[in-house]
């Protein structure tokens, strides 16, 4: 696990978010990379935050094709103040 004093600690929990939200509609990798246009190795590489980096354009358009909100996946769960169900802005 990442430190959080580190700024890529962003890239652990959206990774795992999209790995949550991925498998709440049963998917595996190989078909929300065919979905979202991606390849499998990129989709991979996010979820086991072995990617560098991605857009934010790369986080609306996996949003948009799991069918969430995209600051769902910028939730940290491990953040005792967060809770993803109930988040209010």
């Amino acid at each position: 696990m990442c430190n959080k004093e580190n700024e890529n600690y962003v890239y652990e929990y959206i990774g795992r978010n999209i790995q949550k939200y991925r498998k709440k509609k049963g998917w595996t990798q190989e078909q929300l990379a065919s979905k979202s246009s991606y390849s499998k190795q990129f989709i991979s590489n996010i979820e086991n935050n072995s990617h560098q980096t991605f857009s934010l354009g790369t986080l609306w358009h996996i949003a948009k094709t799991l069918d969430v909100d995209m600051y769902k996946l910028c939730i940290d769960s491990h953040d005792d103040n967060n809770n993803d169900d109930e988040t209010t802005l």
